[in-house]
Order: C-alpha cells, then structure tokens, then sequence
C-alpha cells in the first residue's frame, strides 16, 4: 500500500523542547484505498522492494516521480527482519519503507521537507513553499500498463474543524 506520513513542521520543535516527541506534530496518516501482495506486483517486485515510480504532485502539478526500489537503503524484507527481533509483528501489521527518494534529483522529490533542504544546500534558500490551506496532495503508483495499482491518495490540508 501507500502512506502518505504527514508532519507539521512548525509544532515539531516545540514538542520536541518540551520532551514529548511527535504526537501532535504528527495527524493521522493517510493510506492508499488497495493494498496487495508482492506477488501482485510481478515484475516490478525485486530483491523485495518495489521497483516503479511513486508520483507525487500538489495542486495538480507533478512533485515527483522517483523510483521506490532504485536507491531503497533496507529491502522490505531487512525492514521486518529488524522489526521482529524485539517483537512480533501480528497479522494486518503496516512496515513503512520511509520517504522514496533517489540520488539521481531529476526524478524529483516525494518529501517537500528534503526537497525544500536540497534547495537550501544548493542555492542558500528553499524556493518551495511549506502547504498552505486549501492544496492537495496526490500520490499515486501505476503498473508497466499505467493502471494505478493501489488507488491514488488524493488528500487536502485542512484547518483543524474545517
């Protein structure tokens, strides 16, 4: 399945300060309306990792594409197996990969937070804007055939109550 994990920058250092570390600086997380099974990826599920590009894009505009599996420092299957040395993991149980990005930055970002730090490194100041109220947020991955294959995430930034 996706996730789309999102972080409220601006709260984050103060819960961090005060020793809580990320409850409200962390909403709810979104997830993709299909998930399925490697087998279901076919050709694009290698040394367990998913080979495709993760499509991203905000109001519309494409964000990114970088590939899921090209530059995945810990396969799915190191993921778990790390996982499970100090617990078991139960049936239903979501392992997240972390934020897709590549070496190669033509493929673009899937995380405004990396995207607006590379900019900083490169040119002395981000130039992509934090979310405002009000933009959307897509992801979305789609087969060799360009059928989506777990459904797109297609989420809104909304005022608390709005």
């Amino acid at each position: 399945m996706l996730v789309n994990d999102w972080s409220l920058r601006d709260l984050i250092p103060g819960e961090l300060a005060k020793g809580f570390g990320f409850y409200q600086s962390k909403p709810a997380t979104a997830f993709s309306p299909v998930a399925v099974t490697p087998d279901e990826l076919g050709e694009a599920w290698r040394d367990s990792k998913v080979h495709l590009p993760l499509i991203s894009r905000i109001n519309g505009q494409e964000f990114g594409r970088p590939d899921a599996g090209t530059d995945m420092t810990f396969s799915f299957a190191q993921l778990i197996a790390h996982v499970t040395k100090t617990r078991r993991l139960g049936a239903g149980a979501i392992v997240g990969s972390g934020t897709v990005s590549n070496y190669d930055r033509s493929r673009g970002s899937s995380c405004l937070a990396e995207k607006r730090t590379l900019e900083q490194l490169e040119s002395g100041a981000p130039r992509t804007p934090f979310l405002q109220f009000g933009d959307r947020v897509s992801i979305e991955m789609l087969d060799a055939r360009g059928q989506s294959i777990f459904g797109a995430l297609d989420n809104r930034v909304v005022r608390p109550g709005g």
